[in-house]
């Protein structure tokens, strides 16, 4: 896809909700390249999502102050995902978690903001979420060009990170909501 076919899209990725969104997909990455849709995933401050490989992938702990649970989740916004991979079964290829109805842009969400998506609370962190080379392979150069343009990053278009400050549910349809 073209560059110019993304930028046509802003609008309409701008229209995104401020205050109370929708959740469209969950997606754990059990292993390598391995993506599984879950109809219902359980967020733990410890884990992440639960059963995702965040912390084998990094072959660190936590606790053992490793790794930072500031990258435990990654939200992208539906809107963004569904202008760069079209049909919806591509999603999941981006490698993120949560694939939501809202606007993740810093101005609206800047770095300490807590959101209650179904029954978890989570805080957005100020980890910086860029495009990495398999989202190229699989979304083409004018995709990673699209979300890394500076109307890109002000807009965080290739997501933002998140950790789980309280344990919970997270199922597609429930709300995303800013507190």
């Amino acid at each position: 896809m073209a560059i110019e076919q993304l930028e046509a899209a802003l609008a309409v990725i701008r229209a995104s909700p401020t205050s109370v969104g929708l959740v469209e997909l969950v997606v754990r990455r059990p292993g390598e390249g391995v993506r599984e849709v879950l109809d219902e995933g359980m967020l733990d401050p410890t884990e992440g999502l639960v059963g995702d490989d965040w912390l084998t992938r990094a072959g660190r702990s936590v606790t053992e102050g490793d790794i930072s649970p500031d990258t435990q989740l990654t939200l992208m916004n539906s809107r963004v995902i569904a202008s760069i991979a079209g049909d919806r079964e591509r999603w999941a290829l981006a490698g993120d978690q949560l694939y939501v109805d809202f606007d993740l842009s810093p101005e609206n969400l800047p770095p300490g903001t807590r959101l209650e998506v179904g029954s978890a609370l989570i805080e957005v962190t100020d980890e910086l979420h860029a495009g990495c080379a398999k989202f190229t392979e699989r979304f083409g150069s004018a995709a990673i060009r699209f979300v890394n343009s500076p109307s890109g990053r002000a807009l965080r278009l290739r997501g933002m990170y998140a950790r789980v400050v309280e344990p919970g549910v997270v199922r597609p349809g429930d709300a995303i909501r800013k507190l």
